[in-house]
């Protein structure tokens, strides 16, 4: 049975989810020779309106764009993460901004500050989108991080590569740093 992984990118127009969707689909079509299909949504507004992307990613071809059930939902607002928490598979993956998603849908929900991260690493809250993907590849193993760092470079506009690979790099290490602390939570003590 072919392996379909859907994500579902969600929060604010001006967030850059559509990019973020766009440069996750080619990390996985274009250097990683997965079957790929990216949609997306947005309100009326430019920006502050809901938007979403979604990211199917799959071993054969997909016969539909959607996401249905994600199994990874990655949520840059709280009216996102309260919108899109209820169709997430069970066992499913939600990742959250906790700078903007003071209320957590489920115990079980990773919460890393990348808004905050952004504007003190970075130097940049626009960044919050490419840190929250160098997390979201690190905390899943979706695409690599190699693949992903290729499509952002390959996506985001000249003299800004070197600001989004340490935006990128900075999310990975918040989604590391995550993981040592829950293994170190998990670990039996003698």
């Amino acid at each position: 049975m072919a392996k379909r992984v859907e994500i579902r990118l969600a929060g604010s127009g001006g967030q850059g989810l559509i990019l973020a969707g766009v440069i996750l689909a080619e990390a996985a079509g274009i250097h990683e020779g997965k079957f790929v299909a990216q949609t997306q949504s947005y309100g009326p507004e430019a920006r502050g309106g809901a938007s979403k992307s979604e990211v199917v990613i799959s071993d054969e071809a997909i016969d539909y764009p959607k996401a249905v059930k994600p199994d990874v939902l990655l949520c840059l607002n709280q009216k996102a993460c309260d919108t899109y928490i209820f169709d997430v598979k069970p066992g499913g993956t939600v990742i959250v901004d906790e700078t903007l998603v003071p209320h957590l849908p489920t115990s079980r929900a990773v919460a890393i500050p990348f808004t905050h991260i952004a504007r003190e690493e970075v130097g940049r809250d626009m960044l919050a989108n490419i840190v929250a993907l160098g997390a979201l590849a690190a905390l899943t193993g979706i695409v690599s991080l190699e693949s992903l760092e290729a499509a952002v470079l390959a996506r985001v506009p000249r003299g800004t590569e070197e600001l989004n690979r340490k935006a990128l790099k900075a999310g990975i290490n918040a989604a590391q740093k995550h993981l040592s602390a829950k293994t170190a939570q998990t670990a039996p003590e003698w």
